[in-house]
Formats: structure tokens, C-alpha cells, sequence
């Protein structure tokens, strides 16, 4: 299983960028957000997702983390520099928590759900948890909670685009 920090110091081509977040207690989220700006990369990222190219990590992207604790998945919001989102990345996780130096992490369950501004879903890397759970990398039981959380997440917060544009935009201005 992998561990993903929030800092994704993992993306070897951001050559620069600024990271700030913070712990958040509310009515809709106990947690923590983050937002990175990315100043400079080496090589512009660009994803294809349903036949079209985003552009995912280039000079001025912003991307929005949100970390629900005591839950099994993480929201990256992928944004552009006015902070129009291209596209969210959740990933459904095992477990998180804070390491010595501050930083958010968890621990990633390989199985993710890539959800368009138009509300589209699309199921991703369902292979490498399958992959993951044949080469015993993960439990029958970490294999379920990927897919309950990715179910629940489907049938609950994403099932209304609208409403999960604007939780996302309550959680960018709560770093505001």
C-alpha cells in the first residue's frame, strides 16, 4: 500500500509550488483542507479522462484536498488559476494521519473515482485493487471498504453535482 502525503512531494515534476492548510471543525466537515499552487513544473501533466485531455499539473494549477477524518477517502479538486475545477480525484484510502513534520497522509487503497464538473463518474484503477487484494498487498476487508466508501461516496456526497460544487467551494474558502 502506498502512503500519499498532501504535500504530493511524489509529483517529481512540480519544480515549485506553495502549500498551506489547515484542521477544520464545522457543522459538514471535521477534517483538514489544503490547497497547493503550483508555480513551476519541469513538464506539464495531462490526463486523458472520456477522450478529452486536462491538464492536471502545469504553472498556476491549484489543487484542493479535503481529508474528512475518520473516513476512508480523500478529495483532490484539481483546479485552473481562476479556480474553475477541472476535475476531483478521490481516492479511496485505508487509513490517514498527520506526520512529525505536520503534513496530512494516508494510505492509499488504489481503487479511485474521477468525477467531471457535468457530474460524470468514472471508476478508476478497479484493476490494481483487484491486483492488490490477489497479491495479498491489502486485506478481503481493506478490498470491501474501498468498495462501500466508493459506493456510499456515489450514492451520497457525488449523487448531486451541484451540491458537491458547493461544498467544494466551502472548503477554498475556508482557506481564504
Amino acid at each position: 500500500m502506498k502512503r500519499s502525503r498532501l504535500s504530493y512531494d511524489e509529483w517529481k515534476c512540480i519544480v515549485s509550488k506553495d502549500l498551506h492548510g489547515k484542521r477544520v471543525e464545522s457543522e459538514w466537515l471535521t477534517g483538514y483542507v489544503g490547497l497547493i499552487e503550483v508555480h513551476e513544473v519541469s513538464v506539464p501533466q495531462i490526463w486523458k479522462f472520456n477522450g478529452e485531455d486536462i491538464v492536471v499539473c502545469d504553472n498556476g494549477v491549484k489543487w484542493l484536498s479535503i481529508l474528512p477524518q475518520n473516513d476512508y477517502y480523500c478529495i483532490t479538486a484539481m483546479m485552473n488559476e481562476q479556480e474553475e475545477i477541472l476535475l476531483w480525484y478521490i481516492d479511496m484510502i485505508a487509513s490517514q494521519g498527520v506526520d512529525i513534520d505536520g503534513v496530512p497522509y494516508f494510505d492509499d487503497l488504489y481503487l479511485d473515482l474521477v468525477v467531471y464538473p457535468d457530474g460524470t463518474i468514472v471508476v478508476d484503477d478497479m484493476d490494481e485493487l483487484e491486483e492488490a487484494l490477489a497479491k495479498k498487498d491489502i486485506t478481503q476487508e481493506q478490498f470491501e471498504l474501498a468498495l462501500a466508501t466508493s459506493k456510499r461516496l456515489q450514492e451520497g456526497l457525488l449523487s448531486n453535482i451541484d451540491l458537491f460544487i458547493e461544498y467544494t467551494k466551502k472548503c477554498i474558502r475556508i482557506l481564504r
